[in-house]
């Protein structure tokens, strides 16, 4: 269920600050942001399994504390982000 190598590796050159930032609140999220749309796809084709959704709310409730603590430091990157990522309608 987790995401591959390549993939982390094109969401974190998509989402870096810098040339050498692997583990910002930004990339976090985008990371995070990809693995809860696999879950999510996957739980619409086997709704009964229990661990994969324990395992989403997880990452939405890790995902909700990188979002609050980005918007508490630096509101123009939260938005921005939020817009990148289309989180919110």
């Amino acid at each position: 269920m987790s995401l591959d190598k390549g993939t982390k590796e094109e969401i974190t050159k998509k989402f870096q600050l810098h040339e050498k930032d692997t583990g910002s609140a930004d990339v976090q999220i985008a990371i995070l942001t990809e693995r809860i749309t696999e879950l999510t796809d996957h739980l619409k084709i086997s709704p009964k399994d229990h661990r994969s959704r324990l395992a989403l709310l997880k990452l939405v409730g890790q995902r909700r504390k990188l979002l609050d603590y980005l918007n508490s430091t630096d509101t123009k990157r939260y938005q921005t982000l939020v817009k990148r990522l289309k989180l919110r309608k």
